[in-house]
């Protein structure tokens, strides 16, 4: 589990030290960064996959990356504390690429540095008891992202029962075949999320999940009031983005951490509420759940000590996290919405 992550020379992250408890809610303006930070952990994901120049060189290169560009940077620096492991980094910009500096594999204060000196990470491949912990969380990031609903969406798609059916991919392209597992395998947390989406569309009734001969199957479901099979493309923008984010915090293996950016794009301020529920739910069976959002209605469900305030200075990012001892005089008269609204919390504010 992910308890501690350090940046620096990231993006606009100039430094940063971070707990990451149990529910991390990022607030601030656009260009604040926010994105930056969970792009992190695409960075990191992109790192153990052996997969970084190629990487950094279809996203605008190592100048990009590094803060304030290479005139002002020359290195990268990352570390995430997993319990009693950490893994970190420190990668400096050579001819085109980065080059690995120090990657280090660590137990509390024992620290063993695994680099070559080369363009791409170790850790996938080192063979070490301690790697095997650290590569089973870099395995597990994903950062979803479910924005897109239209005619071309990934929720459209086919998806196979057998070979997709292990984790619900980022952009849930295989929510279909993920779904046909959990009725198959675990009926309880299927019903849990059928009455859940209900809750939310009273006119739905369930999920026509039918593969066919090469087990490959698209997401229908059917009304309450229609003996019609309908298609994903017949639900709302929002509807669709619900029940992909109910499949993803109700799912019976949760991953360790959850990262997605503005999950309350397009919903409903009810649904907005069942969202806040299925997110405080998952962060007490040991799942840290990392989200970014600019929504007053999904904040005021929330404690100060869940929220992370995110602003610009003069291109750095500075991130605090809320306190309630620091707001308890405005918390017995107003909601945390309350406060964010009237620039009472004056930090991460949308029009700074």
């Amino acid at each position: 589990m992910l308890d501690k992550v350090e940046i620096k020379g990231y993006k606009s992250i100039k430094e940063l030290s971070l707990v990451i408890a149990p529910i991390n809610i990022l607030i601030g303006a656009n260009g604040s960064g926010k994105s930056n930070f969970l792009s992190f952990f695409n960075f990191m994901k992109e790192i153990y996959k052996r997969n970084l120049q190629q990487y950094v060189a279809l996203n605008g290169g190592t100048d990009r990356f590094l803060h304030k560009g290479n005139k002002i940077t020359s290195d990268i620096f990352g570390k995430l504390y997993l319990r009693n492991n950490n893994y970190s980094f420190l990668l400096k910009e050579g001819e085109g690429s980065f080059v690995f500096l120090n990657e280090g594999i660590g137990y509390l204060q024992s620290i063993f540095n695994i680099a070559s000196y080369g363009s791409e990470a170790r850790i996938k491949n080192d063979n070490t008891i301690r790697s095997n912990y650290i590569r089973e969380y870099l395995e597990s990031i994903m950062k979803y992202h479910f924005h897109d609903t239209g005619g071309q969406s990934p929720f459209h798609k086919s998806s196979n029962i057998e070979s997709d059916k292990f984790i619900l991919y980022e952009d849930g392209r295989n929510i279909a075949a993920f779904l046909y597992n959990i009725k198959e395998e675990y009926l309880k947390h299927y019903n849990f999320i059928i009455r859940t989406i209900q809750a939310v569309a009273p006119y739905f009734s369930d999920f026509y999940l039918q593969p066919d001969e090469n087990g490959n199957l698209r997401l229908f479901w059917t009304s309450k009031y229609s003996s019609t099979i309908y298609s994903s493309r017949d639900l709302s923008d929002g509807t669709l983005r619900f029940i992909a984010l109910t499949v993803l915090f109700m799912q019976p293996n949760l991953p360790s951490t959850i990262i997605i950016d503005e999950p309350e794009l397009g919903l409903h301020p009810f649904a907005i509420g069942k969202l806040s529920g299925m997110i405080k739910s998952v962060s007490k069976k040991e799942t840290k759940v990392i989200l970014a959002t600019q929504s007053t209605d999904l904040i005021s469900y929330f404690e100060p000590e869940d929220i992370i305030t995110v602003d610009q200075l003069e291109g750095e990012s500075v991130f605090k996290r809320l306190d309630s001892e620091n707001l308890k005089e405005w918390l017995d008269t107003y909601t945390i919405d309350d406060l964010w609204k009237r620039n009472i919390i004056n930090a991460g504010q949308p029009n700074s």
